[in-house]
């Protein structure tokens, strides 16, 4: 079963189809999460360890595919940042997550847009917040070309360490691949609570 997998996985990467797949998902990732962009820039990470597709290809049009997808959310918050605002019920967690991207926003500016990145639903909370607040669009590209570019390396060069770990078993590599940005994940928000704990104020 997983020989077949593999087999009709790597059928798929070897055409020019597999970067048409990777901009669709990774533009539409940007304003409906419910698409895993990341899962799959990784898993053609583990198989561009094989020699297909070529990893720079992978980088590219998953970041130009990112960078196009956090416009249209850009856009959305600009014409509809309110509405969507209101409809998030208190305490959820896409609330939490709006609500801590509104106030990096407030403090950092725009490198909110390459950190939000790494923060679990972070990233349509990020673009739809800048452009409700009317963020000007200038530096919105500017920042964002930063994380969609370290976005798309980041994620690409796992799913390349876990393919050069076990190139005669890509699923296992893009296991591992997986395992790592969760890891790297839950060190990132592990690392964030400490700090926010620590500061002056915080409850206990």
């Amino acid at each position: 079963m997983n020989d077949a997998i593999v087999h009709a996985v790597e059928g798929f990467v070897s055409t020019p189809w597999v970067f048409v797949a990777l901009f669709g998902i990774a533009m539409l990732d940007g304003f409906f999460p419910v698409v895993p962009s990341e899962t799959l820039v990784i898993t053609l990470g583990v198989f561009a360890a094989s020699g297909e597709p070529s990893l720079p290809l992978v980088m590219l049009v998953a970041a130009l595919g990112a960078f196009c997808g956090d416009h249209v959310s850009y856009l959305i918050g600009r014409k509809s940042g309110d509405r969507i605002f209101a409809r998030l019920k208190e305490g959820s967690r896409a609330r939490r997550a709006y609500d801590r991207v509104g106030r990096m926003l407030a403090e950092r500016g725009g490198l909110v847009l390459v950190v939000a990145r790494y923060i679990p639903g972070g990233r349509t909370a990020a673009t739809l917040t800048t452009g409700a607040t009317g963020y000007p669009r200038r530096l919105f590209t500017r920042y964002d070309a930063v994380a969609a570019v370290s976005w798309a390396v980041y994620s690409s060069l796992l799913g390349y360490a876990g393919g050069a770990a076990f190139e005669e078993s890509p699923l296992r590599g893009v296991a591992l691949g997986l395992g790592l940005a969760f890891t790297v994940t839950l060190l990132h928000e592990g690392v964030r609570a400490l700090r926010l704990r620590r500061r002056p104020g915080a409850p206990t």
